[in-house]
């Protein structure tokens, strides 16, 4: 009997012992509960602030437009029928044959040396091959034109950055005038330099040749600097206008303009004209340079 006693208290103290045990663990497994809890809800937690940092930043979506029922255009008056392509193209203007217009008066200038007011510029009409062309160029001193000249032309694109150009000329001014048939070229240099080459034939065996080339550096998008120069030759002395034969002039100019809007640009720079030869005999002065101030203007 005492030993059934003692085993029941020995194993009434190990049930007890057993029970401590695991009520010790008890705390340790709340913890781990919450943490895992915790964990498990992150991912939930992330993706409601983003929702409530990207409503924050966002505007909010307009609210939709009442729409009013549609009402359809009332049908056509007058049917179309049908139409050749000639005529189709004419009523909805794509004929690239299609003739326009412009006007450009590059140098409209007061040079400051002797007091001259010079001009250059050019008129043309005609489609995208083909074009009537008229070009003047010129000096009003002292109440009168002085060599001025004046060419009517027919262009004629060749090549995807030049043109042939063929017509008359006639020289006004000082002296006799002249008229010349003209055949040249115009077009765009290598380096964005545009040029004009042209060769005249006259009256009593005169010959000439012009050369005209100019570059647009673009210093901003509305200042431009540009250089220019031009000189003429000529087959024989023609002393009645005051030219010489061979190298008769030459002329450079450098203009800085302001486009205030591309049809329109007022400018302010230096020409320099040289004399050479017999031209320089007859000319009072040998060599200018001019301060210039102009406007370039163009529709």
């Amino acid at each position: 009997m005492k030993e059934n006693g003692r085993k029941k208290a020995q194993k009434t103290q190990g049930s007890e012992t057993e029970l401590e045990r695991i009520l010790s663990f008890l705390p340790f497994m709340r913890a781990l509960r919450l943490f895992a809890a915790i964990l498990l809800s992150l991912p939930a937690l992330t993706r409601t602030a983003h929702g409530q940092e990207h409503h924050h930043h966002e505007p909010a979506a307009p609210a939709p437009a009442t729409t009013s029922a549609h009402v359809p255009p009332d049908p056509p008056s007058h049917l179309m029928g049908p139409m050749s392509p000639a005529e189709m193209a004419e009523i909805m203007a794509m004929d690239d044959a299609a003739r326009f217009g412009s006007i450009a008066i590059d140098r409209l200038e007061w040079r400051e040396g002797n007091d001259a007011i010079g001009w250059e510029g050019s008129a043309w009409y005609g489609g995208d091959s083909n074009k009537l062309m008229l070009k003047s160029e010129g000096d009003w001193i002292d109440g009168g034109a002085d060599h001025t000249r004046t060419e009517l032309l027919w262009d004629r694109v060749v090549a995807r950055w030049w043109s042939v150009q063929a017509g008359v000329r006639h020289d006004a001014g000082e002296g006799p005038s002249r008229n010349w048939a003209a055949i040249g070229v115009e077009g765009l240099a290598p380096y964005w330099i545009d040029m004009e080459m042209t060769f005249y034939v006259g009256d009593a065996g005169r010959t000439a040749l012009r050369f005209e080339g100019s570059h647009d550096m673009r210093l901003t998008q509305r200042l431009i600097l540009q250089p220019q120069l031009e000189f003429n030759l000529y087959g024989k002395d023609d002393v009645d206008r005051g030219l010489g034969s061979g190298l008769s002039d030459l002329e450079a100019g450098l203009r800085l303009r302001y486009e205030i809007r591309r049809e329109f640009a007022p400018y302010a720079g230096a020409h320099w004209k040289q004399r050479f030869g017999t031209t320089a005999d007859l000319a009072a002065e040998d060599s200018e340079v001019e301060f210039v101030a102009g406007l370039r203007v163009w529709f």
